[in-house]
């Protein structure tokens, strides 16, 4: 593997790191206490191509690599946190199945004016009573002249409350299997429920939506037979950990940056502190865990472009790197002392974010219980 980036990965890197820097970092705390979701933001990185970066050309993307997405992504991340979800959610979990399964007249009525930022996707698996287990979903849709009657309530949805559509699981058939619906925000029979109130990626809202018989037709089934959702699902799923592996750099970068930057101003006992040896020790720490989950996030997206296995690969870089990214974002905390409990620097909002990456994609437990398996084949 060429650890070298090629010049368009440069290229790629250094468009969104200026984008950040110029647009998203200044913004970043009024749009966190405003607890809104950033469509500007949204709309100027659709502008860029953000959201088109991992389709093809013929159907508006530029179809660029996992890698580059993830380069994209983690300076995203960098400048906050709750934007890099929304887009992350925009660019594979809320389209991906529409592009991979959806008829001609969905591809152009909601797949590219998503693409454009026009349109919001979200997805909708989680359950009050199903999270890692997809066996607990419970929200079952049922055959009739036409189309399903979709019943069930889901929660911890990523962008719910703006969301246009949304790519629902639900047990069809005879047999009860994982069945992938588009359903559109004018459907009658779906509600969007209350907002979770989260600790942290507060201009991200979440809710919960229920599902009351609502009517989807059969051209809305995106599934190409009832129960082959949980396959397509599983073909996603190490791509949404690689990605997940990257959110967690950037909030880790802008983090270590972060305490760079005040242990040389911060005086001491005569002396800037990062002179002191305990201070060292942290920086040192977070630099060397940043590199090394660095090289996991990208060791496994090369191997998803590569077309090589990866399954183990992305689960590893998922666990290191978002575990890696709470304990930078803690050490940066202390570096800043009492100042890290202050709303106005903005570490305390990496702490609280990155927990954001440890959820999303599996959580650690999980993907040490995959891993495991993985090397006791």
């Amino acid at each position: 593997m060429n650890f070298e980036l090629s010049d368009e990965q440069k290229a790629v890197r250094d468009t969104f790191a200026r984008f950040c820097d110029a647009r998203i970092a200044p913004q970043a705390a009024a749009l966190d206490e405003a607890k809104a979701f950033p469509r500007e933001l949204f709309r100027e990185l659709a502008d860029l191509g953000f959201f088109g970066m991992r389709y093809p050309e013929a159907v508006g993307g530029s179809g660029m690599a996992l890698a580059e997405f993830c380069l994209a992504l983690g300076e995203v991340a960098r400048g906050s946190m709750s934007l890099a979800g929304a887009v992350a959610m925009q660019s594979l979990m809320g389209t991906k199945f529409l592009h991979m399964l959806g008829n001609a007249e969905i591809i152009e009525r909601l797949f590219k004016p998503a693409l454009r930022g026009e349109k919001i996707g979200a997805i909708c698996m989680t359950e009050p009573n199903a999270g890692s287990d997809l066996n607990a979903i419970s929200t079952s849709a049922a055959k009739v002249d036409g189309g399903y009657l979709i019943s069930g309530r889901k929660t911890w949805i990523t962008s719910a409350p703006v969301a246009d559509f949304f790519t629902v699981f639900a047990k069809a058939g005879a047999e009860r299997k994982l069945t992938i619906f588009l359903v559109e925000r004018s459907f009658k029979g779906l509600a969007v429920g209350r907002e979770i109130h989260k600790m942290g990626v507060w201009a991200l809202p979440t809710s919960e939506v229920a599902f009351d018989d609502c009517f989807v037709p059969d051209s809305h089934r995106l599934s190409a037979e009832e129960g082959d959702g949980e396959g397509h699902l599983r073909k996603t799923l190490a791509e949404i950990r690689i990605i997940t592996g990257a959110m967690a750099l950037g909030v880790a970068r802008a983090a270590l940056d972060e305490a760079v930057r005040y242990a040389g101003e911060r005086q001491q006992f005569g002396k800037p502190i990062n002179r002191y040896q305990a201070t060292q020790m942290k920086l040192a720490e977070m630099a060397t865990d940043l590199e090394a989950a660095t090289h996991l996030v990208y060791y496994a997206a090369w191997r998803h472009d590569a077309k090589q296995p990866h399954h183990k690969e992305a689960a590893m870089a998922k666990l290191f790197a978002t575990e890696a990214a709470a304990t930078i974002c803690d050490k940066a905390a202390r570096i800043f002392a009492s100042y890290g409990y202050a709303m106005e620097y903005p570490v305390q909002r990496y702490l609280r974010d990155v927990r954001f990456t440890l959820i999303g994609g599996g959580t650690s437990e999980i993907l040490k219980l995959i891993i495991a398996k993985e090397v006791s084949a």
